[in-house]
């Protein structure tokens, strides 16, 4: 019964490996910036995590409509379309690039909130300059992902892993160079991060378009880009794509910020904690996010060929792959909870040795909700990809929104209080959230393909 299903296992791998090499860069950066700055103490580490709240909501959007673009390339792959595949390309990079800039000018004017947030004043004074920085960094990020999710439709999927590797080489380097001061830079502390992060994803642009530009199957659609000679019809059609799918990106990333905002309000402690088990979190979550591009691409393969009974067999292997991954980074978590966090922190600073430890013991914590919602993480975003790849955007935009904001969120706000749970408390409500998303939009894609399954034997 399962060899059905496994016997797409090495084909659904080959595809989501460097996609997920790719996604595991992204949050590598945020990890060599969360190690690097913790060394500073835990104030330095909330500012980081607050900034970068700030950052990830306008990262989510810009990523989210991204996506559009890669099941409208596969399609057009599978039926041999090349004018179809460069329209989508050209028009996708060109709203990819408007969008960039749009989100950089919000994060700008959203910078104030954090003084009526009742966010520490001390982490409120570091984070300033800090998200100055990363803000300009969004807009070589969202312009990337339109090369990307284009790469990522043609099956080309090795190409960003590459520009993301190199890209984490360059950060790291110019992190030790500008946060600890050394071979006469200046010492910046978390503003050096923040310049290392800018320096990077201007990289990995160059990088990726050469790849591109050089391979035999791309090199087409990158050459002689029009960028502003444009369809109305096509951008119409990427932005009915592009907007649900931004917003469903958006309310997950919200969930996942508003427990930083949470934890601030328990003080820098839970919010330096909340940060490392947020990014402990976001490593193992990019194995599902590789695999839900992954039944993206196939998704939307098997849709331009009509094939439905296959289509619904494939999402299912790569949903079976997804819960053994999960299995596996669960049972991690639970036994190596209490060892993790301390990789974040100095814990022989004198200084700052309680203020560690208490962060410490709550990441602990933390870490042990996470390794529960591994499977349903996994689920959603797995099943949220299929639908994209169906390019059945607008009743998964509501139900995400439902499970996050009207059942995820008000059980963090009750629990996360200082007289219930506080932190785990923060944490049980993204676990409830993600649990229901996973149930939701599982229904959701089991009746569509068994709707165009029937629909297809009827003709």
């Amino acid at each position: 019964m399962v060899a059905h299903l496994t016997k797409e296992f090495r084909y659904n791998w080959k595809l989501s490996a460097p996609v997920i090499m790719g996604m595991l860069g992204h949050t590598f950066v945020g990890l060599v910036d969360n190690i690097m700055v913790g060394q500073l103490g835990s104030a330095q580490l909330a500012a980081v995590s607050l900034g970068n709240s700030f950052f990830f909501v306008a990262m989510s959007l810009g990523i989210g409509f991204s996506t559009a673009i890669t099941p409208l390339i596969a399609e057009a792959d599978s039926e041999n379309n090349f004018k179809k595949g460069k329209s989508a390309f050209k028009h996708g990079l060109f709203l990819c690039t408007v969008l960039s800039l749009f989100l950089f000018g919000i994060i700008l004017l959203a910078k104030p909130l954090m003084y009526m947030m009742e966010q520490p004043e001390e982490v409120v004074l570091l984070t300033m300059p800090y998200l100055d920085i990363i803000a300009i960094s969004l807009i070589p990020l969202i312009i990337f992902q339109g090369f990307k999710q284009f790469s990522d439709g043609l099956s080309l999927t090795k190409h960003a892993m590459y520009a993301t590797i190199v890209s984490n080489l360059i950060n790291i380097g110019f992190n030790y160079l500008l946060i600890f001061g050394k071979f006469g830079f200046p010492k910046m502390g978390i503003v050096g991060a923040g310049v290392g992060t800018l320096v990077s994803r201007v990289t990995m642009i160059v990088i990726i378009w050469v790849l591109l530009k050089n391979d035999r199957k791309a090199s087409a659609f990158v050459s002689n880009i029009k960028l502003f000679v444009l369809e109305s019809k096509m951008l119409k059609k990427i932005t009915n794509l592009g907007l649900p799918s931004a917003m469903q990106m958006f309310f997950e990333v919200a969930i996942f910020t508003s427990a930083i905002w949470l934890s601030g309000l328990l003080g820098k402690n839970a919010q330096a904690a909340n940060q490392i088990a947020l990014n402990l979190s976001s490593m193992t979550f990019m194995i599902a996010m590789g695999l839900s591009v992954t039944a993206m691409i196939r998704v939307g393969n098997q849709k331009g060929l009509k094939n439905y009974v296959e289509l619904q067999r494939i999402a299912k292997s790569i949903f079976l792959m997804g819960i053994m991954f999960a299995s596996l980074f669960a049972l991690l978590f639970l036994i190596f909870h209490d060892i993790l966090p301390a990789l974040y922190l100095d814990l022989e600073d004198v200084n700052n040795y309680l203020d560690n430890q208490e962060v410490v013991a709550i990441a602990s914590k933390l870490l042990i909700v996470a390794a529960l919602f591994q499977i349903s993480d996994s689920i959603q975003v797995v099943f949220l990809g299929a639908l994209r790849g169906l390019q059945d955007v607008k009743i998964p935009t509501l139900l995400t929104f439902i499970a996050y904001w009207m059942i995820g969120f008000p059980t963090s706000y009750f629990l996360g209080k200082e007289t219930a749970y506080g932190s785990p408390g923060i944490w049980i409500g993204l676990l409830v959230g993600l649990a229901s998303a996973s149930i939701f939009l599982y229904l959701r894609f089991i009746y569509l393909t068994n709707r165009l399954i029937q629909a297809n034997k009827s003709n």
